[in-house]
């Protein structure tokens, strides 16, 4: 919020990566979660702020264990905002 993007899309899933699920044990037995519960975090931004979100977002949540996630970064060819019909660069 504070680099002038208030919004956010934040997702539960699951999903499976380096780490390959973990060993549980429920009732005695031993058994393996390979699908763990994971956030996505999708975030639309100007080109010119795209090096320092990414920087923001890895200095505020690096640390330094596995499952610390990872960033992708995506071209968007286009957004629109519904309410005022605004597009572009405009409507982020």
């Amino acid at each position: 919020m504070e680099l002038g993007y208030p919004g956010m899309t934040v997702t539960k899933v699951i999903g499976q990566g380096k780490q390959k699920g973990i060993s549980e044990v429920w009732r005695g037995r031993r058994f393996r979660v390979d699908l763990l519960s994971k956030m996505k975090i999708e975030i639309t931004v100007r080109d010119t702020d795209v090096e320092r979100i990414v920087n923001t977002i890895i200095n505020e949540s690096q640390t330094g264990s596995i499952g610390d996630g990872k960033i992708f970064v995506f071209d968007v060819e286009n957004a629109y905002h519904i309410r005022t019909k605004e597009s572009g660069e405009a409507a982020i």
